[in-house]
């Protein structure tokens, strides 16, 4: 095979911090599109919808939410085995896999509907609405289930383009279906259409994009072949051993930091629930905000493992490790001090409650952000066991934890209940973990990649502090401190943290990647 050829089957030669680059800076701009459309599209639907419409929607849709479990861990594996026969350059066996899974997917699909059209049937028993509501929601539920099955089925042409490296794209057809998807909504809405008109026609175009992410697979790998004759028994078997870790992961994840909701609810009632959820809306949001480094850099652990690069495994630990943490300190350091400030000005004070919450959560987000790059090395370099059970010890610890303290110290227990495990979990066992995998001392790689990313956060917290008393109250006056805290944290970072040569290193990688932008990619 020439060169050239193998470059066009394969994905090319770029430069794999040019690929992270531009998939963690598109995924910024199809996040920040998501929130901006779902920001102007709440009121609008509400007003249109009326609350009672609006909350059946929203009820039909939690329904489904966690289908995606139903895909038992095979979702990451497949982007983990795509990675590492791409690095193997073995077209046979990745079909193989790939049809294998379609299979696989595709029964998964099936089920989530079966599960969906029985839930359909029995919403009044399951959910205080009237009849008239209940055959109303019974067909949107039907419409999202339907949806959420045949997402299944295009399940491998997602898993395809993450493992070439190349999910910007899946960005950019992203971000067309979601300003598609609201231009149809307030299309059908000012039509003077109602509920099921706006699913039905919103859930179309969401369909109808996915072809769209399907040819995005075939153009990063034209060789991809999909049939049923290519299932293979033997590939399963190959897979599942991956995907059993990935199913333990996924689940741990879920109920370490979906689990508490529950806890306050069963001990405390609703109105604590209320007060918990601002605090963890907050993390949430830190957490979104600042671990989209760490999502895009998994295919390339797997590739660098498969290609045995151990240098390039220590470079994605040190420098993943560092970014992630430059990423999320400004943001949690500044939650952590102005957190009433923020409570406040959102929700009022009677969520005063929910003040050490946020504090708590927002050292949490930290040290899970922070640890990341160490889980993805574990987790793509052949020790998914480690990872997978210590994140279920987590889950086990915080439940244990937050039942017993939540009765002497109420939310307050519950968030340190959370901090304790997740902290002492990836600090103690998996960094550590991490490092012996790539051959970098413990201390080492405190130096090269926390340490810098950890004093400007302190001075930082002293900036914020100190200037609480000069911004008035209000949650524009509190956006911009913390903005400001951002600066300040990052010119210290790239300003003095760093060695001059890193910081070179950054700004030749930022100059080139703005450079591609703005060429037009040449027809080879």
């Amino acid at each position: 095979m020439t060169a050239v050829a193998d470059a066009r089957l394969w994905g090319g030669s770029d430069d794999p911090l040019d690929l992270v680059a531009r998939n963690v800076s598109l995924r910024y701009v199809a996040l920040g599109t998501e929130a901006l459309i779902g920001l102007l599209l709440l009121p609008f639907n509400m007003t249109h919808l009326g609350p009672a419409a609006y909350g059946l929607w929203a009820l039909m849709a939690a329904v489904t939410v966690h289908f995606s479990l139903l895909d038992l861990g095979y979702g990451g594996a497949l982007v983990k085995f795509v990675a590492q026969y791409r690095a193997w350059r073995d077209q046979s066996a990745l079909n193989e896999i790939l049809s294998t899974l379609a299979v696989v997917f595709a029964g998964a699909g099936a089920l989530a509907f079966g599960v969906t059209a029985l839930l359909a049937w029995h919403l009044e028993s399951l959910f205080a609405i009237g009849p008239e509501q209940a055959a109303i929601g019974r067909q949107i539920l039907l419409m999202i289930g339907a949806f959420v099955a045949l997402r299944f089925v295009f399940g491998v042409f997602g898993a395809v383009v993450y493992g070439f490296q190349r999910g910007y794209l899946n960005s950019i057809v992203g971000v067309a279906t979601s300003v598609a998807v609201a231009i149809v909504n307030v299309a059908v809405l000012l039509a003077g259409y109602g509920l099921v008109e706006l699913v039905a026609a919103t859930t179309l175009v969401r369909a109808l994009s996915l072809g769209a992410f399907a040819w995005t697979a075939w153009h990063v790998y034209p060789a991809l072949r999909l049939s049923p004759r290519l299932f293979r028994r033997e590939r399963l078997r190959e897979v599942t051993s991956f995907s059993v870790y990935m199913l333990i992961l996924d689940w741990s994840l879920r109920v370490n930091y979906s689990a508490d909701a529950l806890i306050v609810g069963a001990l405390l009632g609703t109105a604590a629930v209320a007060v918990w959820t601002v605090g963890q809306r907050l993390a949430d949001l830190a957490h979104q905000l600042t671990s989209q480094l760490n999502d895009v850099l998994f295919p390339l652990v797997v590739d660098s493992d498969a290609a045995r690069r151990g240098d390039r495994l220590t470079l994605i630990l040190v420098q993943g490790t560092r970014l992630s943490l430059a990423l999320a300190m400004p943001v949690c350091v500044g939650l952590i001090v102005l957190a009433d400030r923020v409570v406040e000005a959102w929700v009022g004070s009677s969520f005063a409650g929910s003040v050490f919450v946020v504090q708590v959560l927002a050292a949490t987000v930290a040290v899970r952000v922070g640890a990341a790059s160490a889980s993805l090395i574990l987790k793509g370099a052949r020790h998914p066991r480690l990872n997978a059970w210590t994140n279920a010890a987590v889950a086990a610890v915080n439940i244990t934890l937050s039942i017993v303290l939540i009765r002497r110290f109420g939310l307050a227990g519950v968030a340190i209940a959370t901090l304790i495990p997740v902290a002492v979990a990836n600090i103690c066992v998996l960094f550590p973990a991490a490092c012996r995998r790539v051959a970098i001392p413990v201390g080492e790689a405190f130096r090269q990649a926390i340490w810098p990313a950890a004093w400007p956060a302190a001075v930082t917290a002293l900036f914020l502090w100190s200037t609480r008393a000069m911004v008035p109250a209000g949650l524009l006056p509190a956006a911009v401190q913390l903005a400001a805290g951002a600066l300040l944290y990052e010119a210290l970072f790239f300003g003095l943290a760093i060695s001059s040569g890193d910081r070179r290193f950054y700004g030749r990688k930022a100059i080139e990647l703005a450079g591609r932008y703005r060429r037009v990619p040449a027809v080879a």
